[in-house]
């Protein structure tokens, strides 16, 4: 009898949910995290460069992305488990590499971050304090909020500063008076000379970053644990890279219009877009130029306290499955990783905090140092390994029993992700061959 109202109570936990505008959340949060100041300067430089002809590449890269977190999203609405339990169950090596990229790419990439975010700061006040001091304060009030705030908190200021970015980056575009023939013409896939590492880039670099495999930590932390929620995750993606392919859109014409024409050259990196400040204020005066730089810090910003709370939460799940083994918890026990993310309990973990802490202070010693050679090539290398891994682990994961057999990959989904896993492999090889050895 209590077997049957078990089953009663679990199928009606798991119901389907009615695809909802009203649910959207995480697909907010991993666009604006993955979305970074890098990402847009990137675009830019190739809208600089080959105008409206490589807009094709953008709606590509927009579906590539949608099938990656929609599948991480399904392994943990339909497995019950973590990314991170998936990935154990293919071996130990997966721990090995995640535990060394995690410690080294959170090192570096918190000076980085914290530098981004300072940059528009130090543009927008430049007789207040310098760069680095800046850079210490944005991590620093990126550490408060993450650690004294939960998921629900950081999803309400999250979609705030998305709004800012859009407003912003959608404003500029329409300024520049977009030609609507060239970008409808820069829909049909071509491949001008000297443009295949930047068509590569746009379809596989922005939004790529380890934000994605977060996703499906954020739906659980959203309270969807079980399969009902998974047309409300589909739709909460969509919606997400859709956002993301529109900035991407924005920036390429932008980079079109203000530079292309022009020929124009743009500091690789986040200091191109104190560049393209400059640029806005010569040719629409101080106000436009002022708006872009808030939604080149919105941008900045989001992605600072995006990392530090979901990276932070993948690395509470990765010492707590470790911390499970070595104990020897039951199997069962190891089912209800998922609940405890979405009960708040990993984000008041002591190695969730740890992690924040690793993101904020070490990094600061970057700021004041130059980054040493071996930790930039270590960082480079593991960094570029870890969008392939992504892509082909979910492809294995996704097509073997460890999933339910009515959520395994279909022919699309399969197609998709192994498409973006090559994609990725060969942008790997060509990161890997740009080291300064």
């Amino acid at each position: 009898m209590a077997d049957t109202t078990d089953t009663g109570m679990d199928e009606a936990v798991s119901r389907p949910r009615k695809s909802s505008w009203t649910y959207i959340g995480p697909g907010i949060v991993v666009a604006a995290t993955g979305v970074g100041a890098g990402d847009l300067v990137a675009t830019l430089i190739a809208g600089s460069k080959f105008g409206y002809t490589l807009m094709w590449a953008a709606v590509i890269g927009c579906v590539v992305k949608i099938s990656l977190a929609e599948a991480t999203g399904r392994w943990h609405l339909a497995t019950g488990r973590t990314l991170f339990e998936g990935w154990r169950s293919l071996g130990r090596w997966t721990t090995v590499y995640f535990a060394v990229y995690v410690v080294v790419w959170g090192f570096v990439y918190g000076a980085t971050a914290m530098s981004s975010s300072a940059l528009p700061i130090v543009a927008l006040f430049p007789d207040g304090p310098g760069l680095k001091t800046w850079a210490v304060i944005t991590g620093l009030i990126g550490l408060v909020f993450v650690w004294f705030n939960q998921y629900a908190v950081f999803e309400r200021v999250m979609t705030v500063l998305i709004g800012v970015m859009f407003v912003v980056v959608m404003y500029v575009a329409i300024r520049v008076v977009p030609d609507v023939g060239a970008s409808f013409a820069g829909l049909l896939p071509v491949l001008p000379d000297g443009s295949l590492l930047y068509t590569l880039g746009l379809i596989g670099g922005v939004g790529g970053t380890i934000t994605m495999a977060a996703y499906g930590y954020w739906v659980n932390a959203k309270g969807w644990t079980n399969t009902g929620w998974m047309k409300v995750m589909r739709l909460d993606n969509r919606v997400a890279y859709l956002t993301t392919g529109l900035f991407v859109v924005a920036m390429l014409i932008i980079g079109a219009e203000l530079l292309h024409s022009s020929q124009i050259a743009l500091t690789k990196g986040d200091r191109g877009l104190i560049d393209l400040g400059a640029i806005l204020e010569d040719r629409f005066g101080p106000t436009t130029a002022k708006l872009f730089l808030v939604g080149f810090f919105a941008t900045s910003f989001s992605s600072l306290i995006g990392v530090w709370h979901g990276v932070s939460l993948m690395f509470a799940d990765f010492v707590e499955r470790i911390r499970k083994e070595r104990v020897g918890a039951a199997a069962d026990e190891a089912g209800k990783t998922t609940e405890e993310v979405a009960s708040g309990e990993r984000e008041r973990s002591v190695p969730f905090r740890a992690y924040l802490l690793w993101l904020t202070f070490p990094p600061i010693s970057l700021l004041f140092l130059d980054e040493p050679f071996g930790l930039v090539v270590v960082y480079g290398v593991l960094g570029a390994f870890f969008m392939p891994f992504l892509a082909l682990t979910l492809v294995w994961l996704l097509n073997s029993s460890r999933t339910p057999k009515e959520w395994r990959n279909g022919i699309l989904s399969n197609v998709m992700l192994t498409a973006a896993g090559l994609l990725f492999v060969v942008l790997c090889v060509q990161q890997v061959r740009d080291i300064p050895w």
